[in-house]
């Protein structure tokens, strides 16, 4: 008698060779942006020279190198700050928002792909029923750990390996990082526009002074949160 499906033992090592894989890329990925030249160009002098020369295709390359960017473990406020700066407060915040999701979406794949099979192996009994609690709530869960601010990158491959459904973590996500997106956008992208205009009067307006408060209001976004929840 023939017998056909895959063992148990070679749906192992399939896992743990995915998960190899995963692992395999992370350290490539911090290693690419941590020890080599590419580090020198993350700047906005280098960026703004760059999207300078797309010409109308700079929003679309900015939104694509933010999503690689992500997937590299580029620091989100790096990439965000440079999209600030570069585009402005309201066009920034526009193209931020759209690549940190493209970006998120990709890492999330990528974690799913090549790492849940490993990761669900590892659940025992007392974690299974965190990893079902993570797929009846998945939305609460991603939406609340986006607006205390998570680690983003980390937060976007972790996922990954849960059983949280796609549509409930993309929803989740793109609530939860618009207001700090909107918030840190808009304050690099105001400072950007006096500094570029050269009138160090309107350093004393309503709106750098707005945009100053929504900075410092973020930092008490995440205790406002956990003390809704009843948190400590």
């Amino acid at each position: 008698m023939r017998i056909t499906g895959q063992r148990p033992a070679d749906g192992r090592r399939k896992a743990m060779l995915k998960a190899g894989i995963l692992i395999l890329f992370i350290i490539s990925a911090i290693g690419l942006i941590r020890f080599t030249p590419i580090k020198n160009y993350l700047t906005v002098e280098a960026m703004g020279q760059f999207l300078e020369s797309a010409g109308l295709w700079a929003p679309f390359v900015y939104m694509l190198f933010y999503a690689l960017g992500v997937c590299l473990f580029l620091p989100g406020t790096l990439l965000t700050g440079l999209g600030g700066a570069i585009f402005g407060p309201y066009w920034g915040f526009l193209y931020v928002w759209f690549g940190a999701m493209a970006g998120a979406s990709a890492a999330f794949i990528i974690g799913r792909t090549l790492g849940r099979e490993f990761a669900s192996s590892l659940i025992g009994d007392k974690l299974k029923k965190y990893d079902d609690a993570i797929e009846r709530n998945g939305f609460a869960t991603v939406l609340y750990l986006r607006l205390v601010y998570f680690p983003f990158t980390p937060m976007n491959f972790g996922m990954g390996l849960t059983k949280v459904r796609f549509r409930d973590y993309i929803t989740g996500t793109g609530l939860g990082i618009i207001v700090g997106t909107f918030i840190f956008t808009f304050f690099i992208g105001t400072l950007k526009d006096v500094w570029a205009s050269g009138n160090w009067e309107d350093l004393v307006s309503f709106k750098v002074f707005f945009s100053i408060g929504l900075f410092i209001f973020s930092f008490f976004i995440p205790k406002i949160i956990k003390k809704f929840k009843g948190e400590d």
